[in-house]
């Protein structure tokens, strides 16, 4: 009955770190950034907007970190391994410095025409995605690693 209780308790929990993922994206308005309201336009055709690079590169930290907080938060209950989530956040920290310079090297150097790859980039950003491929990869990696133990 005791596990059975752990296993409500996990399953609420998660539940609540996804809300807190929704939260996030529904102040959305509260972090700045230009370019929400541009790429809910037809911007194929528009220049980018007016934006200040430094207080775009905080929100777009603050916003990562965040979403890379609850979404370790979410891998750590799911699967109690520390090592697992620890490996998870350095992944978070490189892909985090290589999308930022990514980001910021097509809005500087890039004509208008790449905003598609410029919208890819900043969605990698600014949304929890990487949870969504390293739940199933982690998943997957712990069933080879109970079929390879029984063998």
């Amino acid at each position: 009955m005791q596990k059975l209780l752990n296993y409500k308790k996990e399953i609420a929990f998660s539940i609540a770190l996804v809300f807190l993922l929704a939260i996030i994206r529904a102040f959305e308005d509260l972090f700045y950034d230009p370019f929400l309201n541009y790429f809910k336009t037809d911007y194929s055709n528009l220049p980018f907007p007016e934006y200040d690079s430094l207080k775009l590169f905080f929100s777009l930290l603050l916003r990562y970190a965040l979403n890379s907080i609850v979404s370790l938060a979410i891998i750590q209950v799911l699967f109690k391994d520390f090592s697992l989530t620890k490996f998870a956040s350095v992944l978070y920290l490189i892909f985090f410095i290589i999308l930022i310079i990514a980001f910021f090297v097509i809005l500087t150097f890039s004509a208008e025409a790449n905003n598609l790859l410029l919208f890819y980039v900043r969605r990698f950003l600014i949304q929890p995605l990487f949870v969504l491929l390293f739940v199933p990869a982690f998943y997957y990696q712990k069933q080879l690693e109970k079929k390879n133990n029984k063998s």
